[in-house]
């Protein structure tokens, strides 16, 4: 029973190995100018040509990517004594999170409480208790 389970996540790993649709970036050695490419299949990756002047000597890309980080990380790593421009508050992640930290630096702890306020800070619903 278990040889005959293991075989079968081999088997579907190899399918799901196979049915990836990666992309990849490139630049074209002859024209300078970079693309994206899209492999359907991952036996075209070879042969691959550049898509404005058809060359081939390419140079495959690093892509970009972004790392996600919990509220809890972005606290530990953020510094409540550097300036912020308002750019920084335009993302709404970042309402209430000097506060956060500053709370936490002076050792306060406002529990549930502070964290309902952030919250209606960050979605604009904090301005609905006072225009009442």
């Amino acid at each position: 029973m278990k040889f005959s389970l293991e075989k079968k996540v081999k088997k579907r790993r190899r399918k799901v190995r196979e049915n990836r649709m990666p992309i990849y970036e490139y630049r074209c050695n002859r024209c300078n100018k970079e693309f994206s490419q899209l492999f359907f299949n991952p036996k075209g990756i070879g042969k691959i040509k550049c898509k404005y002047c058809k060359g081939r000597n390419l140079t495959k890309l690093l892509s970009s990517f972004s790392v996600h980080q919990t509220e809890e990380s972005r606290l530990s790593s953020f510094d409540t004594s550097r300036p912020r421009s308002d750019e920084f508050y335009r993302d709404s992640r970042n309402i209430g999170l000097w506060a956060k930290k500053r709370m936490r630096e002076l050792g306060a702890d406002l529990g549930p409480k502070m964290d309902e306020i952030v919250e209606k800070g960050r979605t604009g619903k904090i301005l609905e208790d006072y225009t009442k």
